[in-house]
């Protein structure tokens, strides 16, 4: 899309991408800013998250190391957006990490831990540092999903292949015949970092193979 085309949804805004180098959060940047934003990818991933933000074009995107699950770092993420673009308009807490999948009794209380660090606590870290005066009166929303086939997912279940974990999901999802996939979620982010979604004061979108939660 050219700078000038009128379907550019996101001109002039800057955003923050958490768990960006892969996935979801790549799919995003990369939709982000084909839509005209300046894209900051906060990964621990350095090696893909440099060459994502090269292969999108560092005149919008960057790279910036960050592990969610210290605040510091979180915060430090945030003062070099500002220090390179000028502004914050959206913060997309996207990192995360597939949680234990065993029964209570055989629960690893230390996978626990890390999995609420970095999904729960990251998110908050992410939204603490994001809601001063630069963001104020800014729209929020959220979208969950209920299983897309991404290298998170994929990581926890040992031998499982990409379109085994999509047939599976594809059983259970309410619309059948539909694939849920990274750039569903997207498209769902997407929207609601737009003024398309200005009417809304907080949303919760919920995708399911495009259907609601259970």
């Amino acid at each position: 899309m050219a700078a000038s085309d009128p379907m550019l949804r996101l001109e002039g805004k800057v955003a923050i991408i958490t768990g960006a180098a892969s996935g979801i959060g790549e799919a995003t940047a990369r939709l982000f800013a084909a839509h005209g934003a300046r894209v900051v990818i906060a990964d621990v991933q350095d090696e893909l998250g440099e060459a994502v933000a090269a292969s999108i074009g560092l005149q919008t995107c960057s790279y910036k190391h960050c592990d969610v699950t210290d605040e510091k770092q979180v915060e430090e993420t945030v003062g070099f957006t500002l220090e390179k673009y000028g502004s914050l308009d959206i913060m997309h807490s996207n990192a995360g990490v597939a949680g234990p999948v065993e029964g209570v009794m055989d629960l690893d209380l230390n996978k626990l831990d890390r999995t609420l660090a970095v999904n729960v606590r990251g998110t908050a870290a992410a939204v603490k540092h994001a809601r001063v005066d630069y963001m104020h009166g800014k729209r929020r929303g959220a979208a969950g999903w209920w299983a897309v086939a991404t290298p998170l997912l994929l990581c926890g279940l040992d031998g499982v292949t990409t379109e085994e974990v999509e047939d599976q999901c594809g059983e259970m999802a309410t619309l059948k015949g539909v694939v849920l996939k990274a750039g569903n979620v997207a498209q769902g982010a997407l929207f609601l970092a737009s003024d398309a979604s200005s009417i809304s004061v907080a949303m919760t979108w919920s995708l399911m193979a495009a259907a609601l939660w259970p």
